[in-house]
């Protein structure tokens, strides 16, 4: 599918490109999601460069996915999609051709559906304006997303230390695992806009424009911060795991310690039960009138001397 933006325009156009298809003279940005064969081609026609397919963009090195040809520049990063429901990171294609943003991508991100919302009142008149508006909103929306799950894992911290005894955790561990999932796939998110913000630098309309260059850094810096926190975020999040799990050990010790001193307990009393239940003839308690309460006795002191042992020594 292929939408458009004019410059001064109150809203985006679909567009239905086939051979021979031409821009519109005013457009700032054109955005290719999911596209066929048939659009990039029409694409590439007009523009007079080659669109990166989709296998091209899933690659990892950083001269597939950042670099320029035939004046244009062309820059992927991976950006975190669906975070809400399945998050994954998806590469995202940025073109500046010819005085017009291209975005090529084959996924559905909150980013770019905010900034379509914004941009007809955002006085975008350029490919580089709209480039940035949409690299803010990128950077708002992965901040947003760490705040979100900065909320969560606060909660399960809150949760992990002040849950009730016996509570199972489950359900605190799964939810860490997410935030940690989220996080790290953020972190690599970020990472690569950072690679993509350095690249930048050198497309001509941006090295060639002092507040452009000033936008840059301030992107540049905005992420960076963003990379440090989500560090953070995953470091505390590894404590909490680790947390958990050793109050796991620790209610599971306990209740080992308990069984360990019941059975232990236990043990003298039945042992002098067994001497007792073994009937040979000649005992010398057998036909004795005190013999049976004699053994009770016994039993109920035997059981008693190890718990006296074990609450001085504080083990019970």
């Amino acid at each position: 599918m292929l939408t458009l933006l004019r410059r001064a325009a109150p809203g985006f156009e679909s567009q239905n490109p086939s051979a021979g298809w031409r821009p519109p003279q005013d457009v700032v940005w054109l955005d290719l999601l999911n596209p066929s064969r048939e659009e990039e081609t029409a694409v590439e026609a007009a523009l007079g460069v080659e669109l990166p397919t989709a296998e091209e963009m899933a690659q990892i090195e950083p001269s597939s996915r950042l670099y320029q040809e035939n004046g244009a520049t062309f820059m992927t990063a991976s950006l975190l999609a669906r975070s809400d429901s399945g998050p994954r990171a998806a590469p995202v294609t940025f073109v500046l051709a010819k005085g017009m943003l291209v975005t090529i991508r084959y996924d559905e991100f909150r980013a770019f559906s905010v900034f379509a919302e914004r941009a007809p009142s955002a006085e975008v008149t350029s490919g580089v304006s709209a480039l940035f508006g949409l690299l803010d909103a990128v950077v708002e929306r992965l901040a947003e997303i760490l705040e979100q799950t900065a909320e969560s894992v606060q909660a399960a911290s809150t949760a992990i230390f002040d849950r009730p005894k016996g509570q199972g955790f489950e359900a605190l561990l799964t939810e860490l695992a997410r935030a940690q999932s989220v996080t790290s796939m953020t972190r690599t998110s970020l990472v690569s806009l950072a690679r993509l913000l350095s690249f930048a630098a050198l497309a001509q309309e941006i090295a060639n424009d002092p507040e452009c260059k000033a936008h840059l850094k301030s992107l540049q810096s905005d992420g960076q911060s963003l990379t440090e926190h989500a560090g953070f975020q995953s470091s505390h999040i590894a404590f909490l795991l680790d947390a958990a799990l050793g109050l796991i050990n620790i209610e599971q010790n306990g209740i080992i310690k308990i069984f360990s001193v019941m059975a232990v307990i236990f043990m003298p009393p039945t042992l002098v039960a067994s001497i007792y239940g073994m009937n040979f003839h000649h005992m010398p308690e057998l036909s004795s009138p005190w013999g049976y309460p004699a053994a009770l006795g016994l039993m109920v002191i035997s059981a008693i001397l190890p718990i006296v042992w074990f609450r001085r020594r504080g083990w019970f």
